[in-house]
């Protein structure tokens, strides 16, 4: 911890040389505020079943994993892992593959792929008012993302999966049935799940074939690009073998920021895509599973101290905000000192 605090970067001097944390001193200081932060938060889920809460990291903008120790933690503590990477396997897994399994020596034994049929009707072409009334053709037409999504963990991840749908009360059986025979030839078991609403119990059907999968299916697991590669060539393998682009862009003054990077001694570093999380694309309106569109880098940042490099791209906030009506409003505590407002 405290050296990759000393590794970040806070300045550059007039002739561009990094000022680190290190340099100023205040590594230590920063180790020293951190050092029972760095301890995974042990909660319960209602339930009462254990689970690890350690980093949120949107991503969308960041890694979107939790912390390596919680995950390292949970495995010598049960007999299977489960653990959340964010969003879509185009951001979410992606980054939990190349970054946080790449510097953890971690390999995932399986994937479960969650999907709802309100989703895959919106990335066929249904506006949000009209995702509860039953349409098959917009659902046939919204599951090819769902394919690539599958395609990305099999072939490109070398990982099987399960892809678990939350059911929900306005999901028909028609729209059931045409989901489950189109994925069918893609050698990823579609299971139903309402653990939103059954708790533990809605999710047995899930759990039960993640473990029958474990079992009975090897993985070959791999990263999406080498380590060696330029920051460029990395940038460029995942967005035409993730997500499908053509090309990637960029401008003078970034390429030349991405080179100094390069020549600066930190082309090892993975890469962190920075882009929306409603498409394969940087274009939040660009549904489906499109093809050959181009993604333009428009800024890169350095993360010394996390030992990646970020490429943001398209328009996203890097700095996420919360809802129009954020939780926190509800919490309070009583005159009796009972807590209130949480569920």
């Amino acid at each position: 911890l405290k050296t990759r605090l000393g590794n970040i970067v806070c300045a550059y001097t007039r002739d561009q040389k990094p000022v680190r944390a290190r340099e100023l001193k205040v590594d230590g200081a920063m180790t020293v505020l951190l050092k029972d932060a760095l301890k995974p938060n042990l909660v319960q889920t209602l339930e009462n079943n254990p689970a690890f809460i350690h980093g949120g990291p949107f991503a969308n903008i960041a890694h979107g994993c939790n912390s390596v120790i919680a995950t390292q933690t949970a495995l010598k503590l049960a007999d299977y892992c489960v653990t959340e990477a964010g969003f879509g396997a185009d951001l979410g897994a992606e980054k939990f593959i190349d970054i946080k399994c790449r510097k953890s020596g971690l390999r995932p034994d399986a994937v479960v792929i969650v999907a709802t049929v309100r989703a895959l009707k919106y990335h066929g072409g249904v506006e949000r008012a009209g995702l509860t009334k039953e349409n098959l053709a917009a659902l046939e037409k919204g599951i090819a993302n769902l394919e690539r999504h599958v395609n990305n963990v099999r072939n490109h991840y070398g990982l099987p999966c399960v892809v678990s749908v939350n059911r929900f009360d306005h999901d028909t059986p028609a729209e059931i049935e045409l989901l489950k025979r189109k994925m069918a030839h893609h050698e990823a078991p579609v299971i139903l799940a309402t653990h939103w609403a059954d708790g533990g119990k809605g999710a047995e059907e899930v759990a039960r074939t993640v473990v029958d999968l474990i079992d009975k299916t090897p993985t070959d697991f791999k990263f999406v690009y080498d380590e060696a590669l330029p920051l460029w060539d990395k940038m460029k393998t995942i967005a035409t073998k993730v997500y499908g682009a053509s090309e990637v862009t960029a401008d003078s003054k970034v390429r030349a920021q991405i080179k100094k990077l390069q020549e600066d001694g930190y082309g090892h570093y993975p890469v962190c895509v920075a882009k929306t999380q409603y498409s394969f694309s940087a274009d939040a309106g660009l549904r489906g599973a499109p093809n050959g569109f181009v993604v333009n880098v428009r800024e890169v940042r350095l993360a010394a101290g996390a030992e990646f490099v970020v490429m943001i791209c398209g328009d996203v906030m890097t700095m996420p905000g919360l809802p129009k009506v954020p939780s926190a409003e509800k919490i309070n505590l009583t005159d009796e000192g009972k807590v209130v407002g949480l569920f």
